[in-house]
């Protein structure tokens, strides 16, 4: 090897040391960032910064980093430092007193592909002008208005599992769940009747089922990780996370949809769709600087867009999860079809005002998402330098309040891996602190389909349990207190019951978290 030395001249031996001091030097540079803060934290390694420690799984690393560290730590995603907060009064600072001075916006790949305007992922004055647009879908009149339509697929839902009552086998849970979500928000989003539970072959399940996937091994992500400068540069290269024919088809589908309003073919539903489009329409009568606050074409079909991912997954899976609970914690599930048959006796249909009217629900619902929040973290960016309580947060840096391990803190929840809905009695939740308990986010960027999401799981539960018990059988997992990636290698498995009193049945069901599965007996069994 020496013997080639003299063949570099020294203004190449110049440039070489040049060239890797500049690698070593970008590999190391931004690492100083906590240390300065005097914050403390696992300790990073060139490039690729504390991203291997979330092999232990992302809300373990949370919670380890938590008991080591106290309420506040710092990681790096990469290049990107994270500051991880659990200190209340900061978490109140970052999420609602400086929201929109400061902490407006939400970590941004660039990476959206044609959903760079969808609600979620929009920033600054363009986030501002949407919520504002589709908050009024989310009153509390509208939802009852579109109760009905939701009450359509749930029965759908009970009628395909009564379907299966009769069959010795198991199935995953989203096979109910995930069908039933997905047909609640397409009717209510575009008046689109799919039906999914019987045509699971249909291309907007399928599709749906391609774009959730979530690879944190892709090229893209980890082009972005390791030279975060590059994202703009991809993003005008219109690359994307999301696979091209998958946004393809849901864009031309919906453009479809909205070009049949526009001609006349209006429906008489009062659905996302056309509330956005009426947006539209009014904004055409106006002049100057409020003509900016309707909606674009593509922003509509936007929205459209995140209303079905966002609706499928996280109902879905906050259903499968509750399942899990109620079939682990069978004294629970026996007090809430207690509360169930006193509402609705003898199986009577379900109403909006005494669904809402449910203590009992209210508290196993909240329970359940403490235990798995649909937001396992919270994140937002800093968009100037700013000190709360002492630390001075350098501009761009992403804050990250760790909900999962938050909901855990045993300094806030007594036994916090315990299944306890005692815990949001009336006489009980008062004391919670609203920034301690944050399953769908806090402040003005929180999650605005909230209250859609919780009636239409409450009614699902509800009409479930009029008819069917779950229960655990040899094939199910405990989900344990970290958060797997999927479905797939967790099971919830029942055990035999059908139908609460005062009526038995000699038909059995048995639910899982990934399988539910049916048995038959000639003995009636009671549920309470």
């Amino acid at each position: 090897m020496m013997s080639f030395l003299p063949y570099f001249s020294a203004e190449t031996w110049t440039l070489l040391a040049l060239l890797i001091t500049l690698i070593v030097v970008y590999g190391y540079w931004p690492y100083g960032v906590f240390t300065k803060m005097g914050v403390p934290g696992p300790k990073p390694l060139p490039y690729i910064g504390t991203m291997m420690e979330y092999k232990k799984g992302m809300t373990n690393f949370d919670t380890e980093c938590f008991q080591k560290y106290g309420r506040i730590w710092g990681i790096y995603d990469g290049r990107q430092p994270v500051l991880c907060i659990m200190d209340k009064s900061m978490i109140k600072t970052i999420l609602i007193k400086e929201c929109y001075n400061i902490f407006i916006n939400r970590r941004n790949f660039h990476l959206n592909g044609e959903m760079f305007d969808a609600l979620s992922v929009a920033e600054d004055d363009t986030w501002r002008r949407i919520r504002s647009v589709l908050s009024p879908s989310f009153t509390s009149g509208r939802l009852k208005e579109m109760f009905g339509i939701m009450k359509q697929h749930s029965a759908n839902l009970l009628n395909g599992m009564k379907k299966q009552a009769d069959k010795d086998q198991a199935i995953e849970v989203k096979e109910f769940f995930g069908p039933y979500s997905m047909d609640v928000v397409t009717s209510t989003a575009f008046s689109v009747d799919i039906d999914s539970l019987n045509n699971p072959s249909d291309p907007f399940v399928s599709n749906v089922k391609k774009m959730i996937k979530v690879d944190l091994l892709n090229p893209l992500f980890l082009l972005i990780v390791l030279f975060p400068f590059t994202g703009p540069i991809l993003e005008k290269m219109k690359f994307s996370f999301f696979p091209t024919a998958v946004t393809d088809f849901f864009y031309a589908s919906l453009a479809k949809i909205k070009s049949g309003r526009d001609t006349g073919n209006s429906t008489s539903r009062v659905d996302f769709l056309q509330l956005m489009i009426d947006s539209q329409k009014g904004n055409d009568t106006k002049t100057g600087e409020e003509q900016t606050k309707g909606l674009t074409d593509h922003e509509i079909l936007s929205q459209a867009m995140i209303f079905i991912f966002a609706g499928y997954e996280t109902s879905s899976s906050t259903m499968s999860f509750l399942a899990y609970n109620l079939a682990t914690n069978p004294h629970v599930m026996t007090k809430l079809q207690e509360e169930i048959d006193t509402v609705f006796p003898n199986k009577t249909p379900i109403q909006y005002e005494a669904l809402m009217q449910m203590d009992y629900l209210d508290c196993v619902l909240n329970e359940s998402l403490r235990l798995y929040p649909i937001s396992p973290r919270l994140e937002r960016v800093a968009k100037k330098t700013v000190e709360i309580n002492g630390i001075v947060i350098p501009k761009d840096c992403v804050v990250l309040v760790p909900t999962w391990t938050l909901h855990r803190d045993p300094e806030i929840w007594s036994d916090p891996e315990e299944f306890k809905p005692e815990r949001f009695s009336k006489e009980n939740k008062e004391s919670i602190d609203p920034y301690t308990y944050m399953p769908f986010g806090a402040g003005p960027r929180n999650c605005i389909g909230m209250r859609f999401a919780l009636i239409m799981i409450k009614l699902a539960m509800v009409e479930i349990l009029q008819s069917f018990t779950f229960s655990v059988c040899d094939e199910t997992e405990a989900l344990g207190s970290g958060l797997r990636t999927t479905w797939s290698d967790t099971w919830m498995c029942p055990n035999p019951t059908w139908t609460p009193p005062p009526i038995p049945s000699t038909s059995l069901f048995t639910a899982s978290i990934g399988s539910f599965s049916f048995l038959k007996s000639s003995d009636p069994l009671d549920v309470v």
